[in-house]
C-alpha cells in the first residue's frame, strides 16, 4: 500500500511539470511542438506578408515551425476571437492590428470582446508607415499651411480614408476645422482620386506615397510614426511639428489567449523582440513599409491602452459612426 502511494504521488508530480501554470512547470521545456500564428486577413495581402517574414524569424529563434493560419473576416475579429479561445499553452499567438484590438471594440455598437480581458498582451510587432499627403497641384507644402487652406474655406476641401486609423488621425489633425470626407474600400482607389485632383488630402501607407513622392505627383507632410521613417526620410513626425495630438497609429502587436502563464508570456516576448532585431528580418519589413520593433509585455499593454483611449476619445469626440 504504501509503494503504490509513493507510485501515484510520483506519477502526479511529473505530469504537473507538463502542465502551464502549475507550480512544479518550467519554461524551459517550451516549446516543443510547431506553433499556430493567426493573422486576420487574406494570404498575399500586407498583413499577411509581414506575419509571414516575422514567423519565418521567429521560428529560427524558437527552434521549433511557426505556421502561419489566415483566418479573414470582419475586419481581423474572427481571427482574434479563435486566438482568445484557445487554450493559454504558448502554442496559438495572433498577429493583432489596430482594426481588430482598437477599432472593433470601440466603434461597434456592441463591442466582440473586451481586448483587455480576451486576450494577453505579448509585445508589439510594430508600426506600418503612415503618411499625410495632398496632391502636388495643392498649394500646400507644410501641415500648417494646410490647415490655415481648411480653415480659411470650411467645407469646401475632401479628405480620404480607406480604415478607421487613417479617418481618426485626420480627424485629431483637424480638429474643428471642416472638411468632407470619402471612404474609400481601399487606399489604391483613394489614391488615384487623389492624383486627379478629385480628393485634397489623405493619410496613406508606405507602399503606397514614397514612389510618387519620388515622382513628383504627391507631396508628404507628417508621417504618424514616432521617428522619422528610412522611406521618406525628409518628412518631420508629428511630435517634431508640436501635433501633440496626432496619437493615432496602424500598428500591429502579437496576442495570446487569455490567462497566458507569465513564464511564456516572458519567453515569447523576448523571442518576439529579438526576431525584430534579426537584419533579415528587419530588412524585409522596411520593404513592406513597416517598422518593426518588439516591447516587452508590460510596455505593449501600456501602448495598447493609450491607442486604446485615443480611438474612444476621438469617436465620441467627433461622434463617428462607422458601418
Amino acid at each position: 500500500m504504501q509503494r503504490r502511494t509513493l507510485t501515484l504521488a510520483a506519477v502526479s508530480a511529473l505530469a504537473a511539470t507538463a502542465l502551464p501554470g502549475t507550480a512544479a512547470w518550467s519554461a524551459e521545456a517550451y516549446p516543443n511542438k510547431p506553433l499556430r500564428l493567426i493573422v486576420g486577413f487574406a494570404a498575399g495581402g500586407g498583413a499577411d506578408s509581414l506575419t509571414r517574414i516575422i514567423a519565418e524569424g521567429l521560428a529560427k529563434q524558437l527552434g521549433q515551425q511557426v505556421i502561419v493560419e489566415n483566418r479573414p473576416g470582419a475586419d481581423g475579429v474572427l481571427a482574434a476571437q479563435a486566438t482568445s479561445s484557445a487554450k493559454p499553452d504558448g502554442y496559438t499567438l495572433l498577429m493583432g492590428t489596430n482594426t481588430a484590438m482598437v477599432a472593433a471594440p470601440t466603434l461597434r455598437p456592441t463591442p466582440p470582446y473586451d481586448p483587455f480581458k480576451a486576450f494577453t498582451p505579448i509585445s508589439s510587432a510594430g508600426q506600418f508607415s503612415m503618411f499625410l499627403v495632398v496632391p502636388a497641384s495643392l498649394p500646400v507644402k507644410s501641415v500648417n499651411e494646410l490647415l490655415a487652406l481648411v480653415a480659411a474655406k470650411p467645407g469646401a476641401l475632401n479628405s480620404a480614408s480607406s480604415n478607421s486609423a487613417s479617418e481618426l488621425a485626420m480627424l485629431q489633425l483637424l480638429g474643428e476645422r471642416k472638411v468632407v470626407n470619402a471612404r474609400y474600400k481601399g487606399d489604391m482607389q483613394a489614391m488615384t482620386d487623389l492624383l486627379g485632383g478629385q480628393i485634397h488630402m489623405m493619410f496613406t501607407t508606405g507602399t503606397l506615397a514614397p514612389g510618387f513622392v519620388k515622382e513628383g505627383r504627391i507631396r508628404a507632410l507628417v508621417t504618424l510614426l514616432p521617428q522619422r521613417s528610412g522611406l521618406l526620410p525628409e518628412v518631420p513626425t508629428g511630435g517634431e511639428l508640436g501635433l501633440g495630438k496626432l496619437t493615432i497609429t496602424p500598428w500591429a502587436g502579437f496576442f495570446g489567449p487569455p490567462g497566458l502563464p507569465q513564464a511564456i508570456t516572458d519567453r515569447l516576448s523576448l523571442e518576439l523582440q529579438n526576431t525584430l532585431k534579426r537584419p533579415e528580418v528587419h530588412a524585409q519589413l522596411v520593404q513592406q513599409g513597416f517598422e518593426g520593433y518588439g516591447m516587452s509585455p508590460a510596455k505593449f499593454t501600456e501602448f495598447f491602452r493609450t491607442q486604446y483611449d485615443a480611438f474612444g476619445a476621438t469617436v465620441r469626440e467627433h461622434n463617428v459612426k462607422f458601418e
